[in-house]
């Protein structure tokens, strides 16, 4: 009787995570996949039937279209020709800045989860309090602090002249920097959390005995510390560099119009073209390059119990 109770709830308590990906992750990705291959037609329906009767025969309409358009270099669709478009375009302009955003939470993050790991025991949950107090307010409202702090008559600004270092406002609103600076803002404590999670429960032993074996402060950090931590540094590398991939309010309000990233253009395609298969299959071929290179990295981390076998 115990073991079908301890069955039963070890089974409730691994079906509910699993119940709640269904519903809030594949189920959603199904509709999604479903509007990208859908033929709106003249009713601009997207959830038009993709399964039609046709000169008296039911067939399946699918408009892989909605795919191959976002790669066609030529306007005519039937002459098709793979080149740059401004989705490409904007899914590299997503991937450059994704990737700055990344390395800059890491160098900026990495010496703060350091010292945070190596700070007195006591006074850790005040530093944890320190770098979570910005999830306390609103995401929109923190975006807004820093277009007014960096506008022609923001805080900045309105320092630089009063000290004299410029007569006029230097333009600090509106480009990469303020894009790039508004993002690693928000996303460094997704970096710095994973890596002190890991630092915290690293053996100090082991730079001890790197000192005793000769090694210098520098030398055991970069082949002791940063090794160890590598499986922090690829958390916080997952959860900077996803969200900032498709990021859409950071590059609205502080990047400029140059700056258009994936998911501008995704917006724009839903909301101010209508066309939500084309959205659709922009938002399915962005799951796709971020889940390929997670399933890559989760296979080449998850050990082969035949090779364990065999050594």
């Amino acid at each position: 009787m115990t073991t079908h109770r301890f069955k039963l709830g070890r089974r409730f308590v691994i079906g509910v995570p699993y119940l709640w990906l269904l519903i809030c992750f594949a189920l959603p990705a199904l509709i999604l996949l479903r509007i990208s291959v859908t033929d709106m037609g003249e009713g601009l329906d997207p959830f038009a039937p993709i399964l039609r009767q046709l000169e008296g025969q039911w067939q399946l309409v699918l408009k892989l279209d909605n795919y191959f358009s976002l790669f066609n270099s030529t306007a005519n669709p039937l002459d098709w020709h793979f080149g740059r478009t401004l989705y490409t375009d904007a899914f590299l302009l997503s991937l450059k800045y994704a990737a700055l955003t990344t390395v800059l939470c890491l160098v900026l993050g990495y010496p703060f989860a350091y010292f945070l790991a190596r700070a007195p025991e006591h006074r850790r949950p005040i530093l944890l309090m320190v770098v979570m107090l910005p999830f306390w307010t609103s995401f929109l409202l923190r975006v807004y602090a820093w277009k007014g702090i960096l506008a022609d008559q923001g805080l900045i600004n309105n320092l630089l002249m009063w000290s004299g270092l410029t007569h006029e406002p230097v333009p600090l609103l509106y480009n990469d920097v303020s894009m790039l600076l508004g993002m690693t803002y928000v996303y460094c404590p997704f970096m710095i959390l994973p890596l002190y999670a890991t630092l915290v429960k690293m053996d100090l032993s082991l730079l001890e005995a790197a000192h005793d074996l000769g090694a210098s402060p520098w030398e055991a950090f970069w082949l002791v510390t940063v090794p160890l931590s590598r499986p922090g540094i690829v958390a916080g590398a997952m959860l900077v560099f996803i969200p900032a991939l498709g990021e859409f309010v950071i590059p609205s309000l502080l990047g400029g119009a140059e700056n258009l990233m994936i998911g501008r253009v995704i917006w724009d395609e839903m909301f101010s073209s209508n066309n939500w298969p084309r959205a659709s299959a922009l938002s399915m071929l962005m799951v796709f390059f971020i889940l390929l290179p997670l399933a890559w990295h989760h296979r080449r981390r998850t050990p082969n119990p035949e090779q364990g076998a065999v050594s």
